[in-house]
């Protein structure tokens, strides 16, 4: 899970789950319902990793040796300089080659007509069907799909397409936007599996391109994408199943 679902994932939580809540105890509240839900992603990982490592991953244990380098005084400029270009302009630079393509595939979504419905209109009720079966509906799920040069659009293109708007944006007052959710069929079960599908679902574009580099394996890095996207539709199947058993 990327740090972009977190502002998702706190807003869900704000608007289904806290309620009356104020002050306070609606701060404690949340924290915990997100610290709960990051303990579940936590406890997945551990099982996942074992999983792996009796089945693809299975083989003859290897050491890993880690020798550490010559103690120095840290230069302040050279760490901050470094870390700029290395870090924060790279990952920016890789963002925004994504990012730029993506926008515009959407807008055109959005604002090309194929009869008398948009591109994205079509697609969310081509994917509405499946998404159902997973406790979402097919703008959810849609939404986690053309998100994922960034997490931090999702909810933007939910709103859009609820809206039937041709451009991306937000809703700042929670509960105008609460109200809209459930004008469009959000329920708690869907609360519940929009926070688990976020949990879980695949890594992001920037997360992908650095596993390629740094594994120069389109194979693992399809891997990487393909176990937390599978995870994820099993438990939100799971739990939709079960709750749906005991409405």
């Amino acid at each position: 899970m990327g740090g972009g679902a977190f502002p998702t994932m706190i807003a869900i939580i704000t608007m289904f789950f806290i309620g009356g809540a104020a002050g306070s105890f609606s701060t404690v509240l949340s924290a915990g319902i997100l610290s709960g839900i990051i303990l579940l992603g936590i406890l997945m990982t551990l099982a996942i990793s074992k999983i792996l490592s009796v089945t693809i991953l299975k083989g003859i244990p290897s050491s890993f040796t880690l020798e550490l380098p010559p103690y120095r005084r840290p230069q302040i400029g050279k760490v901050i300089v470094r870390s700029i270009f290395d870090r924060t302009l790279f990952v920016l630079g890789r963002a925004a080659a994504v990012a730029a393509p993506a926008g515009l595939i959407i807008w055109l979504m959005a604002n090309i007509s194929v009869g008398d419905m948009t591109i994205l209109s079509r697609c969310s009720g081509f994917l509405d069907p499946f998404a159902r079966v997973i406790g979402l509906d097919g703008v959810i799920l849609l939404a986690f799909i053309l998100g994922f040069p960034a997490n931090e659009i999702v909810v933007p293109i939910m709103i859009m397409a609820y809206l039937s708007e041709g451009s991306i944006r937000e809703i700042n007052d929670l509960s105008i936007l609460r109200d809209l959710l459930t004008a469009n069929g959000w329920t708690w079960v869907t609360a519940v599996s929009t926070l688990l599908f976020s949990l879980m679902h695949w890594p992001c574009s920037t997360t992908c391109l650095t596993i390629r580099k740094e594994t120069g394996s389109m194979k693992w890095t399809l891997l990487s994408w393909l176990v937390p996207t599978v995870t994820g539709v099993i438990v939100c199947f799971l739990f939709t199943t079960a709750a749906r058993a005991f409405l």
